[in-house]
């Protein structure tokens, strides 16, 4: 008896709209997008939604040094992530964005019924301001020691190494990340979410079914012995979000807003196809609804959002599936070292279903690191892929398409090994439900492996050669093909452009998981085309190459005693009136990019206070751009400009030391502001 279809909505964690979709993101999509597939292979109505997280002061910092609007900045972000996506075959139902009507109507829909229920306070508190930008730094804009564990450059909100959240100002030892200057505390009234008044409910919820996997259980049993705290759901302008209703100048932290967008993209979703929200988002849903997300965000996901949607009298998620961070190579991703790729710069050299198939052979459904080794990668590509799947087609379909028509049999002349094929769609179907990808694979394969052997036995190239022994050419390849169809609905979930193409070949509708259930009889295929080709070192080496920051060696140390006989001598002397006409000016660096076809350049964008300059500096060795940007120096603002081959550079900065790596900007004392003349 055929089972009764689930309805179930899946979300993603919502990138940020501030950068570039890189290969660590793209293990959570990946994973979500092989189990939204396999349960649409089964017949579910399952929906796939998620949206660009596009608030906060970052995108509006950001949007300030590009000389756009925010909005502009986020459309191009989001037509950048969707093409990204797309081209990894990430198969979202509906993508959409957190600065979106509807998730302004949710926003203060939720923020109205939690403050309706009491369960938002508002008090004046000491926030962390930065004296030289005038402006209270948002969490992650303030960095310094962890409160709790001492760990040290962490943000305000949070700590990556220990878990813990405070609030900014119990960083210990806090610099701005804007200005560099140490923040002064500054009284502001902001609004709070009683999330301790959640706790039993939050426990049952967590920790007595199976909502969260047994590790995230374990971590929020440590919360709850610390205590919930309440938690700041508001922020001062300026700030890029929703301003909280009836109170001006008062915006929702990004963090209120960016959970409710996976309610918001579902009710576009539901606006375009006619459907029922209330059915799916209503406190009696009896739909499943499920997030995966990394484990650093679980606090937000396991505590927040579902005391917030209970307080506003919707329902909770089915579960909450975390994942661990990519390491590249055993470490983590690196700009310098090149393994920091972006998903374009892998797309640019590399077919995105390896990738895809490599993430699943590594994903289980614990929250454990995974790595991606290149060298592994590559090998197990071409010798699982290529060298295992895609070669039983290739070994069968050239005698079934030369000698026979490209027809198969009309009978199934190995019933009993089409059989266990068939059969492992039920242990291979619950490995994938429960997000167990990596053994799914293994099984998978050693079914290759199976039918690799079966075609070694009865070698139809010899067979051939035999007069009368057709029909048994005939038959093996057509068992050969039958059991790579098996294998291509299994790792269809994985590998969704090769199962097109193999449909194609086959001259079959697209593949259902039952469909394996029955072998192929006296149906005729379409000529046979390379499906897939070897991965070559070479084009994994032009990606690292691409995504390498070339950094020049570091200089050898000198002894001490040599040293001194390096600096350069006194220069002739100046007068005083020499001197006073040269234009000192203090700038704050807003902008540092790397300049197409300079091997030693940088371009900069200064803030002097009386506009923006552009310089170009012979500092590439020593810096990285990201290292620079909110860094004050000083420049020589009067310098003739000069017209360079990249541009016009419309001054200089200042540095100290010999090149290379020993290239030291200069910087002034905390305090000073753009503009400032150095006298």
């Amino acid at each position: 008896m055929p089972r009764k279809p689930r309805q179930i909505l899946v979300t993603s964690a919502l990138p940020y709209a501030n950068g570039s979709i890189h290969l660590g993101h793209l293990v959570e999509y990946i994973q979500t997008d092989i189990w939204v597939r396999f349960q649409k292979m089964q017949g579910h109505e399952a929906v796939y939604v998620c949206a660009d997280d596009a608030h906060g002061t970052p995108i509006m910092l950001r949007a300030q040094r590009e000389g756009i609007t925010p909005e502009e900045l986020i459309a191009a972000t989001w037509e950048e992530h969707t093409r990204d996506f797309a081209d990894f075959h990430i198969d979202f139902d509906h993508y959409h964005s957190t600065h979106s009507p509807e998730n302004r109507e949710l926003a203060e829909t939720i923020y109205r019924r939690l403050k309706d229920g009491g369960y938002i306070r508002s008090r004046v508190i000491k926030q962390a301001y930065d004296p030289v930008e005038k402006m209270f730094l948002p969490d992650r804009f303030i960095k310094g020691e962890c409160p709790r564990c001492g760990a040290p450059d962490q943000y305000g909100d949070s700590c990556e190494i220990c878990g813990a959240t405070y609030a900014p100002t119990d960083l210990k030892n806090p610099v701005s990340v804007i200005s560099g200057a140490t923040p002064v505390e500054k009284e502001s009234e902001h609004f709070f979410f009683a999330l301790g008044e959640f706790e039993p409910m939050l426990r049952q919820w967590a920790l007595e079914g199976e909502h969260v996997q047994p590790e995230i259980a374990n971590k929020l049993r440590e919360w709850f012995e610390a205590g919930l705290q309440d938690w700041d759901i508001s922020r001062d302008a300026p700030y890029f979000g929703f301003e909280i209703p009836d109170a001006p100048g008062k915006y929702f932290y990004v963090w209120l807003d960016a959970p409710i967008g996976y309610m918001a993209s579902f009710k576009h979703w539901c606006e375009r196809t006619g459907t029922d929200f209330d059915a799916w988002w209503g406190p009696d849903s009896t739909t499943e609804l499920y997030h995966f997300i990394g484990k650093d965000i679980a606090y937000f996901h396991t505590l927040f959002w579902p005391a917030m949607l209970y307080g506003s009298s919707f329902r909770l998620p089915t579960a909450v599936w975390c994942h661990g961070f990519l390491t590249v190579n055993g470490q983590k991703m690196s700009k310098s070292r090149g393994t920091f790729i972006k998903a374009r710069t892998y797309l640019d050299h590399l077919n995105p279903e390896y990738l895809r198939y490599y993430f699943a052979a590594k994903l289980g459904a614990g929250i454990d690191d995974i790595d991606l080794n290149l060298e592994d990668f590559q090998q197990r590509v071409n010798a699982d892929l290529v060298g295992k799947v895609v070669n039983i087609a290739s070994r069968c379909a050239g005698f079934i398409n030369k000698r026979f028509g490209g027809r198969l049999s009309a009978t199934c002349c190995e019933p009993e090994l089409y059989a266990e094929f068939a059969a492992a769609r039920e242990p291979i179907g619950e490995l994938f439900e429960q997000r167990e990808y990596g053994h799914a694979i293994r099984e998978i394969m050693a079914l290759a492996d199976r039918a690799n052997q079966y075609i070694d036995q009865h070698k139809p190239w010899v067979l051939i050669k035999e007069t009368g022994r057709e029909a048994e050419v005939q038959a093996v390849c057509s068992t050969g093909l039958n059991l790579f169809r098996v294998l291509v609905a299994y790792l269809k979930p994985v590998l969704p452009k090769l199962a097109e193409a193999a449909e194609d070949f086959l001259n079959i509708a697209p593949l259902r998981w039952e469909d394996v259930a029955e072998p192929l009889t006296d149906h005729v295929i379409d000529p046979f085309k390379p499906l897939l080709t070897r991965i070559e070192k070479e084009k994994v080496d032009a990606m690292l190459e691409d995504a390498k920051e070339h950094l020049e060696p570091a200089a050898p140390a000198k002894p001490a005693s040599a040293q001194s006989a390096d600096i350069e001598p006194i220069a002739p002397e100046i007068t005083f009136d020499d001197f006073a006409k040269i234009d000192l000016r203090i700038a704050r660096i807003v902008r540092a990019e790397h300049v197409e076809g300079a091997d030693k350049l940088l371009k900069l964008t200064l803030d002097i206070g009386l506009g923006t300059r552009q310089v170009f500096a012979g500092i590439k060795s020593a810096y990285a751009p990201e290292d620079l940007e909110g860094r004050l120096t000083v420049m020589v603002a009067n310098l003739k400009p000069r017209k360079m081959r990249f541009g016009l550079s419309e001054g200089m900065v200042l540095a100290a030391g010999p090149g290379g790596k020993e290239l030291f900007l200069l910087s002034p004392d905390e305090g000073a502001r753009p503009g400032m003349r150095v006298k």
